[in-house]
């Protein structure tokens, strides 16, 4: 479906949890609480939400949370979402420390992608960043996922204090085939307590190292990201630059919070509540029907673009892992 800018929204990012089992700086310190059990919805009501989604024409789906594998049978939803109808892609975002004990299962089901945040390879600063994150164990699981064939990207928040990382996070496409993104720092909940850097910043950086890094100009997944390659590299290093390079004239996405909010742009606190519907004890039909028909009405009516240039426009002060990343 398209909205009224003539923009296709076909992508969903789907927040399975606001918990954690870690607690990031820029996204949930330890002084965040987190919502009662019965707010976040129920496998088979996200399940509800997203064959209305698939009869929209949205058929690409991101799991998030907070850390999506920390809630007890992520692994089993994926599968189930993935086993539907008119399904294109099921991918996952998760900080890695969970993913050795799932990745047996996300590989059988044939999962399209998994995203790996990880912003330092320095274990103290890592520890830091993360509230007592082993990074040894993150660099495990990636490698693990590279050597099984799933298409890996590692995410990595671009912070002033992390500068001196860039060219060792960079070596991971050296010597594995995954990609590695680097994303500025949104200026959303904490992230507005911290110093971040622009894609400029890191691409100078890069390009001393790798000085035949050039624009690949092909898409490489869902979501927004630039992409250049490198003779030296395996994989490719990507960019998410909401910050300098707003990408809002192509955004093909919505995101749902885990207790059901229907998110139609980052930038603000506007949306829908799809928890009421699936919740309004009306017949299956009938519900489908009302979450085709709000969802329709979101979509139509999305932003035209986010205003991070204007904090006052900003109207969203959730924390990231409230919104679902």
């Amino acid at each position: 479906m398209k909205d009224k800018w003539g923009r296709t929204i076909d992508y969903l990012r789907l927040s399975l949890t606001d918990r954690c089992n870690l607690r990031c700086r820029y996204c949930m310190p330890e002084a965040v609480a987190s919502v009662g059990h019965e707010a976040v919805l129920r496998y088979e009501e996200m399940l509800q939400i997203c064959r209305a989604a698939l009869a929209l024409g949205i058929d690409c789906f991101k799991i998030t949370g907070g850390e999506p594998l920390v809630r007890k049978g992520a692994a089993d939803f994926m599968r189930a979402l993935k086993a539907m109808d008119g399904v294109r892609s099921v991918t996952l975002t998760t900080n890695g420390l969970l993913l050795p004990e799932v990745l047996p299962d996300l590989v059988h089901m044939g999962i399209d992608g998994i995203n790996i945040s990880l912003d330092s390879l320095d274990a103290s600063q890592y520890a830091a960043l993360t509230g007592g994150g082993d990074v040894s164990v993150v660099l495990q699981a990636l490698k693990e996922a590279a050597v099984q064939g799933v298409n890996v990207k590692v995410n990595a928040v671009l912070l002033a204090e992390t500068q001196a990382q860039i060219l060792p996070l960079a070596a991971l496409a050296g010597s594995l085939p995954v990609d590695v993104r680097f994303i500025e720092l949104m200026p959303i909940g904490y992230g507005t307590t911290l110093k971040g850097l622009a894609e400029a910043d890191a691409l100078a950086v890069l390009r001393r190292a790798y000085p035949d890094l050039t624009a690949a100009g092909e898409r490489r997944g869902n979501g927004p990201a630039s992409y250049y390659r490198s003779r030296s590299l395996k994989g490719c290093i990507g960019f998410i630059a909401a910050n300098t390079h707003a990408f809002c004239v192509s955004c093909n996405r919505l995101r749902l919070t885990s207790t059901g909010f229907l998110k139609p742009c980052l930038c603000y606190d506007d949306g829908v509540d799809l928890r009421a519907i699936v919740r309004s004890g009306k017949s299956m039909d009938t519900i489908y029907q009302d979450l085709q028909c709000v969802m329709a009405e979101a979509i139509y009516e999305k932003p035209a673009k986010h205003c991070f240039a204007e904090q006052d426009h900003i109207s969203e002060h959730k924390t990231m892992n409230q919104i679902g990343g």
